[in-house]
């Protein structure tokens, strides 16, 4: 028994009973073990203690947090010293160079905000000599790290002798300048229309034994296309290539975003052939670019092939470009492809109220009244507010139809819903009175809540104008309009009771 309790303790078992020490009536089969005499029955299992848990390597929670807060207090106590600096440099009167001599040196994380502060300000010759003064205090600054950094500020401000003098300053101590710091200056005077001096900066650098990098030419083609100049633009590939400097992906996109914007279609296309044939990508701006080309062209079936390599793109595109594409399938009456085109940007974009304008502007071109009815209960179902657009075009498609009780309905359900007038809602008026609608009891209703007292305003999407056109009431207003007197324009307060009274005064 003294044994058993002893292997217990030696193993680290704990005894959880005391039939441990008791021996289980097990039957014993002598004839099948020669050992059983020995061992009468084996020791039933132990319950082993389980090892305590390594102790935590991460830090505690209270001080990681004492650590984060104690990094926002440093934090917060460096911007606010920041902040005293920079307020100090802007007092009038302040001398950057009695500052650093006061202070004795400047930390990088000092320094460079303070040139960035004075370069902004227009002080480029204050931050040329703190620079100079802070590089004197140590040889080991004047290197092509802060050289770069000081001429690449420089040059984003357009302070170009500011960079150049530290860019002679360069050769003056035998440091040879990088090929980022020579594109930083040779961008830097393209951006400012200085091509010779861009030219010669470029030959100097391949005097230099430095061969230009594509960037090097990209910068200097986007400043031609900026200034106009797709000659020089096409002259400066041949000279890029002539070097051995092939134009990349970039430079061909460059290429077709600046012709397109020049309306230079047939070298847009060019550069765009080129760019597939090399397996090249067209980022999704360029592809935007190319598009609007198009559309500013008129150019439908190119326009339509452009926009369904949009749709298995990434690329995003703005209301205004979307317009200006709904208003080119108007210009040309495809308004079965507006209704196509509408639900295209709504797979993009969802049901905005510019693609509700667009289907319903469809609908009402291809004069289908089952279709106007099922975007009205659309819209219903989907809750869309009754806007000013969207009654004007209801309006003016019952008034095509000479459906004036359908009409009477739309200037009863905008009255209900509060929807704002305009102007266009006023011509609807007049323009279906003058055909056979008894308006009265809107101009009452209008009279009433004084809308006829305020400002002439026009709230309607233009896309309504160019489906529509401009109704009688509206052209007979700009027709008067334009015989008044200068002063006579602006000096009046125009509401829509003047406007009236000058349309029907002079019949």
């Amino acid at each position: 028994m003294a044994f058993l309790e002893k292997l217990a303790v030696d193993s680290g078992a704990c005894i959880s009973s005391p039939f441990f020490l008791k021996q289980p009536a097990v039957p014993q089969l002598r004839h099948l073990s020669t050992r059983g005499w020995a061992f009468p029955s084996p020791l039933p299992p132990l319950c082993v203690a389980k090892r305590p848990p390594p102790l935590p390597t991460e830090l505690p929670v209270d001080e990681e947090r004492q650590q984060q807060r104690s990094f926002l207090v440093d934090a917060f106590h460096q911007r606010r010293c920041l902040k005293a600096f920079l307020s100090e440099l802007s007092r009038s009167g302040s001398n950057p160079l009695c500052i650093l001599d006061r202070d004795g040196d400047w930390p990088s994380d000092k320094l460079w905000p303070a040139l960035t502060f004075l370069a902004n300000s227009g002080r480029a010759n204050e931050a040329l000599q703190v620079f100079s003064l802070w590089k004197s205090k140590e040889v080991s600054r004047t290197n092509v790290a802060n050289c770069s950094k000081i001429i690449r500020l420089f040059c984003e401000g357009n302070l170009m002798d500011a960079a150049m003098s530290v860019f002679e300053d360069m050769h003056k101590h035998d440091i040879a300048p990088s090929v980022t710091i020579y594109n930083a200056v040779i961008h830097g005077f393209a951006r400012n229309a200085e091509f010779q001096k861009s030219r010669a900066l470029l030959s100097r650098m391949m005097g230099d034994g430095l061969k230009p990098a594509p960037e090097t030419y990209n910068g200097m083609l986007r400043a031609f296309g900026r200034c106009g100049l797709y000659d020089d633009m096409s002259k400066c590939v041949k000279m890029m290539e002539s070097e051995g400097c092939y134009p990349n992906e970039v430079t061909y996109n460059l290429l077709i975003s600046e012709f397109a914007r020049g309306g230079l279609v047939q070298r847009m296309e060019k550069a765009y052939r080129t760019l597939l044939s090399k397996r090249m990508n067209l980022q999704s701006c360029t592809l935007i670019t190319m598009l609007e080309a198009y559309v500013d062209l008129g150019i439908l079936e190119k326009m339509e092939k452009m926009f369904r390599r949009f749709l298995n793109s990434e690329a995003f595109m703005k209301d205004d470009l979307i317009r200006k594409m709904a208003n080119v399938y108007i210009e040309n009456v495809r308004f079965a492809r507006l209704e196509e085109f509408g639900n295209d940007i709504a797979g993009r974009t969802g049901r905005t109220e510019l693609v509700w304008c667009i289907l319903l502007l469809s609908s009402a071109g291809m004069m289908s009244r089952r279709g106007m009815d099922s975007l009205l209960c659309e819209m219903e179902r989907a809750e869309v507010s009754f806007n000013t657009t969207f009654m004007n075009i209801f309006a003016l498609f019952y008034l095509k139809m000479k459906d004036f009780k359908a009409l009477d309905g739309v200037f009863s359900q905008a009255n209900k819903q509060g929807a704002k007038l305009d102007l266009v809602t006023v011509s609807i008026l007049f323009d279906a009175c003058a055909i056979g609608y008894n308006g009265s009891y809107v101009l009452e209703k209008w009279k009433r809540n004084a809308f006829l007292e305020s400002a002439v305003d026009m709230k309607t999407d233009p896309l309504v104008i160019s489906a529509f056109g401009k109704g009688a009431f509206i052209r007979k207003c700009e027709k008067l309009y334009a015989s008044l007197r200068s002063k006579a324009k602006d000096e009046k307060f125009w509401t829509y009771s003047d406007l009236i009274r000058l349309a029907f005064s002079r019949n």
